[in-house]
This record gives structure tokens, C-alpha cells and sequence, in this order.
């Protein structure tokens, strides 16, 4: 996802957002995804917020059934054209879902959130949807939440978006004793705006593991 300021309700945001480009993303999977999930088994995984389709693309490539979920319609249909290209559209299932309002049914292996910010969300509103997500990690699966720490390094005096901490999404989560955090890491990237602007960005990463 994205941040910014905005106002309207969550699907006419991103609606807009999307309908705005013919294409938003590179079409490459979040390079944290890969690094983490490259050596799990496959199996059942769920992507949140799953945009134009990169993340559950490269999952089903790797052999993982997919049900990816996002609040545009637009993007969906993007998501699906671009499984459909890869020859991988029947390992994918998209679903339309406000993920404060509702949630894909089902237990997974692997329940990924890439950068899910949202300018029309609350904070509570973010905390609700990450420990429903982890109620649909099951025994022996991984919670996978990677954000960013901050503005890249070439904005200045902007306020307007808090982006919690690890400690913050942990408090949230209150996972408890059924659950073993493996990686837990900031990493900087250099990052390139549309505007040109180039700069330093830290992201975070959590793999959690539900151990029972």
C-alpha cells in the first residue's frame, strides 16, 4: 500500500488511486517477501492488500495456492490479467474485501502484509485487520508483516503518517506464548520517487511463526 493524505471511504481511495495509472507497481514481488519466504514450504497463502498481483504471482510460481485480497476492484483486475499471463491465474484466488469490514474465510500457512498503509485508515483500524490476520495463521504457519519505518530520506517535515514500530505491531498483535518471532530486522533501501527524487528508505520486516 501506499500513504499520503486523503479523504473518502477506503475504496474510493484506492479506486482512485488505481484508475489514476494504467499501472502502479514495477510488477516485481516486495523484495522483503522474498527474502523470507523463499525457504518456506508451500502451501496456503493469503495476501493482503495484494495490489496488482506481483506478491501472489511469485508465490504461486514458487508452488503456493494463493487467495489475494484487495478493496479495488481495479486492481484485481489487473492482478487477475497478470496471473492470467503468467499461466498461473488457476493456483490464484481474487477477492474483493474492505479488510476492517471483512475477511477471506480459511486457515493458511502463510498470511502475508506488504506494506499495508493506508492515508484513510485509522491506526485501530490496522491493529483490528493484523490480529485477524494472525487468527488465520494455522498451526505451524507464518504471520509475515513487513511497513515502513519512516519517509524516505529526501522528505522533509511531514507529520501526517505514523508508521508504527516493530515493538508497536507486536504490542498489537499480543501473540503470546503460541508464537515464535524468527526475523525481526529494519533494512535500508535506496529508493526512486516518480518525481525523480532519490534517497534512503527503512523498512521493517516480522516473520512470526505460529508454533501451536
Amino acid at each position: 500500500m501506499s500513504e499520503g493524505t486523503a479523504t473518502g471511504n477506503t475504496q474510493e481511495f484506492w479506486e482512485g488511486f488505481y484508475q489514476d495509472r494504467d499501472q502502479v507497481w514495477t510488477g516485481n514481488p516486495n523484495p522483503l517477501l522474498v527474502r523470507e519466504a523463499a525457504g518456506l514450504e508451500p502451501g496456503t497463502a493469503l495476501d493482503l492488500g495484494c495490489g496488482e498481483g506481483a506478491d501472489a504471482v511469485w508465490l504461486a510460481g514458487r508452488g503456493w495456492r494463493v487467495t489475494a485480497v484487495d478493496v479495488s476492484v481495479t486492481a484485481l483486475r489487473r492482478a487477475a490479467a497478470h496471473a492470467d499471463e503468467a499461466g498461473l491465474g488457476e493456483h490464484i484466488t481474487f477477492a474483493e474485501h474492505d479488510l476492517a469490514q471483512s475477511f477471506p474465510e480459511g486457515m493458511f500457512d502463510l498470511v502475508s502484509a506488504q506494506f499495508f498503509h493506508s492515508p484513510v485508515a485509522q491506526e485501530q483500524e490496522r491493529a483490528k485487520v493484523l490480529r485477524r490476520a494472525a487468527e488465520a495463521v494455522q498451526s505451524g504457519g507464518v504471520l509475515l508483516i513487513a511497513g515502513h519505518a519512516g519517509w524516505p530520506s529526501f522528505v522533509e517535515h511531514r507529520h501526517d503518517v505514523h508508521f508504527p514500530t516493530m515493538d508497536e505491531v507486536l504490542a498489537d498483535l499480543a501473540l503470546g506464548a503460541d508464537w515464535s518471532v524468527e526475523t525481526r530486522d529494519a533494512v535500508e533501501r535506496e529508493v526512486t520517487w516518480p518525481e525523480g527524487q532519490v534517497g534512503l528508505r527503512t523498512d521493517t520486516v516480522l516473520r512470526i511463526r505460529r508454533v501451536r
